[in-house]
């Protein structure tokens, strides 16, 4: 019996549980910077997603990863009149930075229900290779 085999299913799992969990760290840091409005180089804060990737090679074939992390160019920066802000321009408006709370809760929800298969995903590979084990003896 190879042992790798029984427990590639884990190995699996496990590399969306990390995925997710960056995911989610994202998230929280999007709605942390919800109203920055500089980040030091006048520009406000841009949203930033994780981009997974199938990993089709090598030990954890089959997984996913983080390829990467962006900021998110496709949503626009909303603008707000607030005359007495201190980033505000000569007319008043303000640029927020692109995030929406409400869709970053829906992303959240998302990512826990994704990381909770996971890891039912890994609790069952766990129990087959301890039944597999179990019968081995």
């Amino acid at each position: 019996m190879d042992l790798n085999n029984v427990l590639r299913g884990l190995s699996i799992s496990a590399s969306g549980l990390l995925a997710e969990r960056v995911r989610m760290g994202l998230i929280a840091t999007n709605l942390a910077h919800a109203h920055d409005t500089n980040r030091g180089d006048g520009t406000p804060y841009k949203r930033q997603l994780a981009v997974f990737e199938t990993v089709l090679d090598g030990e954890m074939r089959g997984g996913v990863r983080v390829a990467e992390i962006v900021d998110d160019t496709k949503t626009p920066h909303l603008e707000k009149y607030q005359p007495g802000h201190r980033h505000a321009d000569s007319s008043g408006m303000v640029k927020m930075p692109n995030i929406n709370p409400t869709f970053e809760m829906v992303d959240l929800m998302t990512a826990a229900r994704a990381y909770e298969a996971n890891l039912q995903a890994a609790q069952m590979s766990v129990r087959m290779a301890e039944q597999a084990l179990e019968l081995a003896r």
